[in-house]
Parts: structure tokens; sequence; C-alpha cells
């Protein structure tokens, strides 16, 4: 019993002392500096060397966030309207003309 107790006592405190991290500014800025670090040490020999790999990655990280752009602010709720429409309509005929036996 004590050493679950201890156990479940560990858990808390790593996850509050995570949630903590996560409103203190100082953690962004590090995960940001460590970001850029990384990313220095990856793609400065590949564009000296030449390589196409950087310009992929653009490409690929451009699409990725003009796909998921263009779905939240534009094409998700316009989903969302539709299926909330057809499914009304649905039920209206439903209603009007009985269910299907499936």
């Amino acid at each position: 019993q004590t050493a679950n107790h201890r156990w479940h006592l560990l858990a808390i405190i790593i996850i509050m002392s995570f949630l903590l991290n996560l409103i203190t500014p100082e953690f962004y800025k590090e995960q940001g500096t460590k970001f850029a670090t990384r990313a220095t040490a990856y793609y400065v020999p590949l564009i000296r060397s030449g390589s196409i790999t950087p310009l992929w990655h653009c490409m690929v990280a451009t699409s990725v966030i003009m796909y998921t752009a263009t779905y939240i602010g534009y094409k998700g709720p316009r989903i969302a309207a539709r299926q909330a429409q057809e499914k009304q309509a649905l039920k209206e005929y439903y209603d009007k003309h009985g269910h299907p036996e499936h």
C-alpha cells in the first residue's frame, strides 16, 4: 500500500511539474532555442552541399500548414454545417417515409 501510494504521489508531482512548464515562458524559449540549434545543425550542411532535401522539407511543411489552416478556417465549419443539414434532412425523410429495415 505504501509503495503504491508513493508511486501515485510521484506521478502527481511529475504531472504538476509538466503542467507548470506549460505556463512558463522560459519553457517555450528553451524549446525554441533547442529547435533552432538542431535545425541549424541539420540544415546548414545540407544547404551548403547543395542538397534538395531542405527545399522538399519546406514544401511539405508549407503544404501541411496551409491545408491545416484551410481546414480549420474554412472547410471544417462548412463540412460540419453540411453534415448537420444532411442529418436533419434524413430525419425528416425517415419521419415522413419510415425507417429502412436493416
